[in-house]
Protein backbone atom coordinates (compact mmCIF):
# COMPACT_ATOMS: atom_id res chain seq x y z
CA UNK A 1 0.00 0.00 0.00
CA UNK A 2 2.59 2.44 0.35
CA UNK A 3 3.86 2.33 -3.56
CA UNK A 4 4.29 5.83 -5.11
CA UNK A 5 3.87 6.98 -1.12
CA UNK A 6 6.20 9.25 0.89
CA UNK A 7 6.34 8.40 4.18
CA UNK A 8 8.39 9.18 7.50
CA UNK A 9 9.28 7.43 10.69
CA UNK A 10 9.89 9.68 13.57
CA UNK A 11 12.58 7.18 15.91
CA UNK A 12 12.97 5.69 12.46
CA UNK A 13 16.75 4.59 13.33
CA UNK A 14 15.95 1.68 16.01
CA UNK A 15 14.25 -1.71 15.85
CA UNK A 16 11.19 -0.80 14.80
CA UNK A 17 12.08 1.86 12.01
CA UNK A 18 14.63 -0.19 10.45
CA UNK A 19 12.11 -3.30 10.00
CA UNK A 20 9.36 -0.77 8.29
CA UNK A 21 11.71 0.98 6.67
CA UNK A 22 12.17 -2.39 4.63
CA UNK A 23 8.99 -3.43 4.60
CA UNK A 24 8.25 -0.03 2.56
CA UNK A 25 11.26 -0.34 0.24
CA UNK A 26 10.27 -3.74 -0.64
CA UNK A 27 6.63 -2.44 -1.97
CA UNK A 28 8.33 0.48 -3.56
CA UNK A 29 7.58 3.11 -1.43
CA UNK A 30 8.39 6.92 -3.51
CA UNK A 31 10.64 8.28 -0.47
CA UNK A 32 10.84 7.29 3.05
CA UNK A 33 11.55 9.48 5.35
CA UNK A 34 13.80 8.86 8.66
CA UNK A 35 13.81 10.97 11.50
CA UNK A 36 15.81 11.17 14.88
CA UNK A 37 18.56 12.64 16.58
CA UNK A 38 21.04 9.90 16.62
CA UNK A 39 23.36 10.83 13.35
CA UNK A 40 25.66 7.78 13.96
CA UNK A 41 22.88 5.25 14.03
CA UNK A 42 21.53 7.52 10.67
CA UNK A 43 25.16 6.77 9.12
CA UNK A 44 25.02 2.94 10.39
CA UNK A 45 22.08 2.66 8.53
CA UNK A 46 22.54 4.66 5.82
CA UNK A 47 25.79 2.80 4.44
CA UNK A 48 23.50 -0.67 5.10
CA UNK A 49 20.56 0.20 2.51
CA UNK A 50 22.67 2.23 0.42
CA UNK A 51 18.70 3.27 -0.87
CA UNK A 52 18.32 6.99 -2.32
CA UNK A 53 14.99 6.45 -1.79
CA UNK A 54 15.95 6.43 1.93
CA UNK A 55 16.40 10.27 3.41
CA UNK A 56 17.63 11.32 6.69
CA UNK A 57 16.78 14.17 8.78
CA UNK A 58 18.57 15.05 12.42
CA UNK A 59 16.07 16.36 14.45
CA UNK A 60 14.22 15.57 18.22
CA UNK A 61 10.52 15.53 18.42
CA UNK A 62 10.46 18.15 21.78
CA UNK A 63 11.12 20.51 19.08
CA UNK A 64 8.56 21.04 16.81
CA UNK A 65 10.39 23.27 14.33
CA UNK A 66 12.84 20.52 13.56
CA UNK A 67 9.79 18.63 12.38
CA UNK A 68 8.25 20.62 9.49
CA UNK A 69 10.86 20.71 6.80
CA UNK A 70 11.12 16.48 7.33
CA UNK A 71 7.01 16.74 6.81
CA UNK A 72 6.48 18.76 3.83
CA UNK A 73 4.73 16.53 1.27
CA UNK A 74 4.50 13.85 3.56
CA UNK A 75 1.80 10.93 2.91
CA UNK A 76 1.57 8.81 6.44
CA UNK A 77 3.71 8.84 9.30
CA UNK A 78 4.79 6.46 12.16
CA UNK A 79 5.09 7.71 15.70
CA UNK A 80 7.57 5.75 17.04
CA UNK A 81 9.66 8.06 18.70
CA UNK A 82 9.93 7.48 22.04
CA UNK A 83 11.52 7.00 25.71
CA UNK A 84 10.71 2.95 26.19
CA UNK A 85 12.94 1.65 29.21
CA UNK A 86 10.95 1.56 31.87
CA UNK A 87 13.54 1.88 34.81
CA UNK A 88 15.07 5.05 33.15
CA UNK A 89 11.59 6.14 33.05
CA UNK A 90 11.11 5.77 36.02
CA UNK A 91 14.19 7.86 37.31
CA UNK A 92 13.33 10.62 34.89
CA UNK A 93 9.80 10.83 34.57
CA UNK A 94 9.71 14.23 33.25
CA UNK A 95 12.31 13.45 30.11
CA UNK A 96 9.61 10.53 29.50
CA UNK A 97 7.08 13.48 28.98
CA UNK A 98 8.57 15.36 26.84
CA UNK A 99 9.54 12.94 24.35
CA UNK A 100 6.42 10.82 24.76
CA UNK A 101 3.89 13.39 25.65
CA UNK A 102 4.77 16.80 24.46
CA UNK A 103 7.11 15.01 21.30
CA UNK A 104 3.72 13.58 20.39
CA UNK A 105 2.34 15.85 20.43
CA UNK A 106 4.47 18.22 18.57
CA UNK A 107 4.31 15.20 15.84
CA UNK A 108 0.79 15.40 15.33
CA UNK A 109 0.45 18.84 15.06
CA UNK A 110 3.23 19.03 12.30
CA UNK A 111 1.25 16.48 10.34
CA UNK A 112 -2.13 18.49 10.64
CA UNK A 113 -0.06 21.50 9.09
CA UNK A 114 1.64 19.74 6.40
CA UNK A 115 -1.84 18.17 5.41
CA UNK A 116 -0.24 14.33 5.91
CA UNK A 117 -3.07 11.98 5.08
CA UNK A 118 -2.63 9.54 7.90
CA UNK A 119 -1.32 9.35 11.37
CA UNK A 120 -0.04 6.15 12.88
CA UNK A 121 1.11 6.21 16.60
CA UNK A 122 2.90 3.44 18.94
CA UNK A 123 1.92 2.47 21.89
CA UNK A 124 2.18 0.08 24.79
CA UNK A 125 0.52 -2.55 26.89
CA UNK A 126 2.16 -0.86 29.89
CA UNK A 127 -0.15 2.50 28.55
CA UNK A 128 -3.45 -0.02 29.77
CA UNK A 129 -3.88 0.16 33.92
CA UNK A 130 -0.19 2.21 33.92
CA UNK A 131 1.47 1.61 36.98
CA UNK A 132 4.61 3.04 35.97
CA UNK A 133 6.16 6.54 34.55
CA UNK A 134 6.15 5.12 30.93
CA UNK A 135 3.28 3.84 30.86
CA UNK A 136 1.36 6.93 32.08
CA UNK A 137 3.18 9.03 29.40
CA UNK A 138 1.99 6.34 26.45
CA UNK A 139 -1.38 6.10 28.27
CA UNK A 140 -1.38 10.62 27.89
CA UNK A 141 -0.25 10.12 24.16
CA UNK A 142 -3.46 7.62 23.41
CA UNK A 143 -5.69 10.45 24.74
CA UNK A 144 -3.30 13.14 22.92
CA UNK A 145 -4.33 10.95 19.83
CA UNK A 146 -7.81 10.54 20.56
CA UNK A 147 -8.86 13.95 21.43
CA UNK A 148 -7.09 14.90 17.67
CA UNK A 149 -9.35 12.65 16.18
CA UNK A 150 -12.21 14.04 17.79
CA UNK A 151 -11.83 17.12 16.32
CA UNK A 152 -9.83 17.01 12.80
CA UNK A 153 -11.02 14.34 10.18
CA UNK A 154 -7.56 14.75 8.41
CA UNK A 155 -4.77 13.25 9.05
CA UNK A 156 -6.47 9.87 10.24
CA UNK A 157 -5.05 9.49 13.71
CA UNK A 158 -4.81 5.66 14.81
CA UNK A 159 -3.04 3.79 17.47
CA UNK A 160 -1.40 0.18 17.63
CA UNK A 161 -0.42 -0.91 21.07
CA UNK A 162 1.78 -3.95 21.33
CA UNK A 163 3.91 -5.21 24.61
CA UNK A 164 7.43 -6.07 24.39
CA UNK A 165 8.95 -7.34 20.57
CA UNK A 166 10.90 -10.51 20.59
CA UNK A 167 14.73 -9.64 20.35
CA UNK A 168 14.15 -5.25 20.42
CA UNK A 169 16.71 -3.35 21.74
CA UNK A 170 17.08 -3.45 25.01
CA UNK A 171 14.65 -6.79 25.50
CA UNK A 172 15.00 -9.47 27.29
CA UNK A 173 16.37 -12.63 24.93
CA UNK A 174 19.32 -10.64 23.63
CA UNK A 175 20.51 -10.17 27.31
CA UNK A 176 20.09 -13.93 28.36
CA UNK A 177 22.11 -15.41 25.18
CA UNK A 178 24.81 -13.22 26.52
CA UNK A 179 24.66 -14.60 29.76
CA UNK A 180 24.16 -18.15 28.58
CA UNK A 181 27.24 -17.31 26.08
CA UNK A 182 29.24 -16.25 28.95
CA UNK A 183 28.63 -19.32 30.72
CA UNK A 184 26.90 -16.70 33.79
CA UNK A 185 23.22 -17.84 35.28
CA UNK A 186 20.60 -16.73 33.66
CA UNK A 187 18.87 -13.48 35.55
CA UNK A 188 15.01 -14.03 35.91
CA UNK A 189 12.75 -11.27 37.59
CA UNK A 190 9.82 -13.15 38.21
CA UNK A 191 9.68 -17.19 37.22
CA UNK A 192 5.58 -16.58 37.22
CA UNK A 193 5.70 -13.05 34.80
CA UNK A 194 4.39 -13.61 31.38
CA UNK A 195 5.33 -11.45 28.13
CA UNK A 196 3.22 -11.65 24.69
CA UNK A 197 5.40 -12.59 22.58
CA UNK A 198 5.85 -10.73 19.26
CA UNK A 199 7.75 -10.33 16.04
CA UNK A 200 8.85 -7.30 14.42
CA UNK A 201 7.39 -8.51 11.89
CA UNK A 202 4.79 -8.82 13.49
CA UNK A 203 4.77 -5.56 15.01
CA UNK A 204 5.21 -4.38 11.55
CA UNK A 205 2.17 -5.94 9.95
CA UNK A 206 -0.28 -4.28 12.80
CA UNK A 207 0.81 -1.09 11.75
CA UNK A 208 -0.14 -1.70 7.82
CA UNK A 209 -3.08 -3.65 8.78
CA UNK A 210 -3.98 -0.27 11.05
CA UNK A 211 -2.93 2.04 7.89
CA UNK A 212 -5.23 -0.18 5.75
CA UNK A 213 -8.13 -0.49 7.96
CA UNK A 214 -8.03 2.30 10.37
CA UNK A 215 -10.50 4.98 11.34
CA UNK A 216 -10.12 8.10 12.63
CA UNK A 217 -9.52 7.30 16.78
CA UNK A 218 -9.26 3.38 15.95
CA UNK A 219 -6.78 1.56 18.49
CA UNK A 220 -5.60 -1.62 16.63
CA UNK A 221 -4.32 -4.86 19.17
CA UNK A 222 -2.70 -7.67 17.16
CA UNK A 223 -3.17 -11.38 19.10
CA UNK A 224 -0.28 -12.99 20.37
CA UNK A 225 0.55 -16.08 22.22
CA UNK A 226 2.71 -15.79 25.40
CA UNK A 227 5.15 -17.67 27.83
CA UNK A 228 6.70 -17.00 31.44
CA UNK A 229 10.25 -15.75 31.63
CA UNK A 230 10.94 -19.03 33.09
CA UNK A 231 9.72 -20.89 30.21
CA UNK A 232 11.63 -18.47 28.29
CA UNK A 233 14.80 -18.75 29.93
CA UNK A 234 14.69 -22.41 29.75
CA UNK A 235 14.24 -22.97 26.31
CA UNK A 236 16.77 -20.19 25.69
CA UNK A 237 18.79 -22.78 27.58
CA UNK A 238 17.90 -26.00 25.77
CA UNK A 239 18.60 -24.64 22.67
CA UNK A 240 22.31 -23.32 23.62
CA UNK A 241 22.47 -27.04 25.39
CA UNK A 242 23.37 -25.40 28.42
CA UNK A 243 23.39 -26.08 32.16
CA UNK A 244 23.57 -22.56 33.52
CA UNK A 245 21.26 -21.88 36.66
CA UNK A 246 18.59 -19.84 37.13
CA UNK A 247 19.20 -17.29 39.38
CA UNK A 248 15.62 -15.01 40.52
CA UNK A 249 16.44 -11.20 41.31
CA UNK A 250 13.33 -9.94 41.65
CA UNK A 251 11.09 -7.72 39.47
CA UNK A 252 12.64 -4.23 38.29
CA UNK A 253 11.09 -0.41 39.13
CA UNK A 254 7.91 -0.11 37.76
CA UNK A 255 7.31 -4.08 36.24
CA UNK A 256 3.78 -5.62 36.12
CA UNK A 257 3.30 -9.43 36.46
CA UNK A 258 1.90 -9.62 33.09
CA UNK A 259 0.73 -7.34 30.26
CA UNK A 260 -2.57 -6.17 29.52
CA UNK A 261 -3.10 -5.23 25.32
CA UNK A 262 -7.01 -4.85 26.03
CA UNK A 263 -8.85 -2.82 29.37
CA UNK A 264 -12.26 -4.76 30.15
CA UNK A 265 -13.75 -1.65 29.42
CA UNK A 266 -12.54 -1.05 26.10
CA UNK A 267 -13.07 -5.11 25.02
CA UNK A 268 -16.88 -4.33 25.66
CA UNK A 269 -16.99 -2.43 22.45
CA UNK A 270 -13.96 -4.35 20.81
CA UNK A 271 -14.09 -5.90 17.26
CA UNK A 272 -12.84 -9.19 16.94
CA UNK A 273 -10.83 -9.13 12.97
CA UNK A 274 -9.56 -12.81 13.66
CA UNK A 275 -5.69 -11.85 14.16
CA UNK A 276 -6.57 -8.22 15.74
CA UNK A 277 -9.30 -6.16 17.71
CA UNK A 278 -10.26 -3.08 16.86
CA UNK A 279 -11.41 -0.63 19.49
CA UNK A 280 -13.31 2.13 18.12
CA UNK A 281 -12.73 5.72 19.43
CA UNK A 282 -15.33 6.78 22.19
CA UNK A 283 -16.80 9.83 20.46
CA UNK A 284 -19.26 10.89 22.61
CA UNK A 285 -18.60 14.78 23.68
CA UNK A 286 -19.20 16.79 26.93
CA UNK A 287 -22.80 16.87 26.85
CA UNK A 288 -23.59 13.56 29.05
CA UNK A 289 -27.28 15.20 29.62
CA UNK A 290 -27.84 13.31 25.98
CA UNK A 291 -27.12 9.83 27.48
CA UNK A 292 -28.52 7.77 30.51
CA UNK A 293 -27.00 4.98 31.90
CA UNK A 294 -28.02 2.42 34.04
CA UNK A 295 -24.77 0.05 34.31
CA UNK A 296 -24.41 -2.94 32.18
CA UNK A 297 -22.85 -6.19 33.46
CA UNK A 298 -20.50 -7.74 31.02
CA UNK A 299 -18.96 -11.19 31.13
CA UNK A 300 -16.23 -10.02 29.32
CA UNK A 301 -12.27 -9.55 30.54
CA UNK A 302 -9.43 -7.89 29.60
CA UNK A 303 -7.16 -9.36 27.33
CA UNK A 304 -3.66 -10.03 28.76
CA UNK A 305 -0.19 -11.97 28.54
CA UNK A 306 -1.86 -14.35 31.20
CA UNK A 307 -5.09 -15.37 29.89
CA UNK A 308 -3.92 -15.73 26.10
CA UNK A 309 -2.66 -18.90 24.62
CA UNK A 310 0.28 -19.87 26.81
CA UNK A 311 3.24 -21.32 25.35
CA UNK A 312 5.15 -24.54 26.33
CA UNK A 313 8.89 -25.02 26.49
CA UNK A 314 8.73 -26.90 22.97
CA UNK A 315 6.42 -24.04 21.30
CA UNK A 316 8.68 -21.14 22.76
CA UNK A 317 12.04 -23.16 21.20
CA UNK A 318 10.13 -23.31 17.57
CA UNK A 319 9.74 -19.65 17.61
CA UNK A 320 12.86 -18.42 19.26
CA UNK A 321 14.58 -20.05 16.31
CA UNK A 322 13.05 -17.78 13.92
CA UNK A 323 14.80 -14.79 15.44
CA UNK A 324 17.77 -13.58 13.69
CA UNK A 325 19.65 -12.78 16.95
CA UNK A 326 19.19 -16.19 18.07
CA UNK A 327 20.30 -18.24 14.56
CA UNK A 328 24.05 -15.39 14.43
CA UNK A 329 24.72 -16.63 18.19
CA UNK A 330 24.38 -20.02 17.51
CA UNK A 331 26.93 -20.01 14.64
Amino acid sequence: MFAGYTVLVTGGTGTFGNAVVRRCLAEDVKEIRVFSRDECKQEVMRDTLQDPRVKFFIGDTREYSSLLAPMQGVDFVFQAAALKQVPACEFFPLEAVRTNVLGSENVFNAAMACDVKKVIALSTDKAVYPINAMGISKAMMERLLCAKARVYSSPVFCTTRYGNVMASRGSVIPKLIDLILAGKPVTVTDPEMTRFMMTIDEAVDLVVYAFQNGKPGDLFVKKAPAATLLTLANSLKEIFNSKVDSSIIGTRHGEKLYETLVTREEMSKAEDRGDYFRVPMDARDMNYALYFSEGQKTSVTEYTSHNTHRMDQAETVKLLLTLDCVQKALR
